[in-house]
């Protein structure tokens, strides 16, 4: 059953990653500072409910989850750009830039509202990429609907580098 979310959770989920952002922003200058091979160590904060999902599936939920809080606030705009910015690589913004000016949607929900919730299952990796499902739950929790997106991410940078439709 679809959870739905109360401001609570939304103020949360805003302040959450209004926190990362900042934080992003003192990363470059620690990891320059740390040699160039380097293992990368798993953050600490994060919490795994699913023993399965993957790296880099935690970061696509992580994505969809202050994004949708960002876009359904009323001035979350600014928010939704910056998440953009820290999670999708160039190459995907710019093609979401044309994606959307030609459909006037938003081209990470490839829709024009919001869905109530979503869920990220992990999938298969190769080729240097990793890809995740994304369901999107429309409607109420009496009637969901759903769609389903699949969502590609590198696994050299952690950036999310393609969405397309499932349907």
């Amino acid at each position: 059953m679809p959870r739905t979310r109360s401001a609570r959770r939304t103020a949360g989920r805003t302040l959450l990653a209004s926190a990362l952002l900042a934080a992003a922003v003192a990363v470059p200058a620690a990891a320059s500072a740390a040699a160039p091979d380097a293992p990368r160590e798993a953050s600490a904060g994060a919490t795994v409910t699913d023993e399965t999902a993957t790296q880099e599936s935690r970061l696509v939920d992580d994505f969809y989850s202050a994004y949708l809080d960002a876009v359904a606030a009323e001035d979350g705009g600014d928010l939704a750009t910056a998440l953009r910015g820290f999670y999708l690589s160039p190459g995907l913004r710019d093609r979401l830039a044309e994606w959307e000016a030609a459909n006037h949607a938003d081209g990470v929900l490839l829709a024009q509202d919001v869905p109530v919730d979503h869920l990220v299952t992990a999938g298969h990796s190769g080729a240097g990429h990793t890809w995740s499902t994304v369901r999107l739950t429309w409607g109420s929790p009496e009637d969901p609907t759903y769609t389903y997106l699949t969502v590609r991410s590198d696994l050299a940078t952690g950036k999310i580098s393609a969405i397309r439709d499932d349907a």
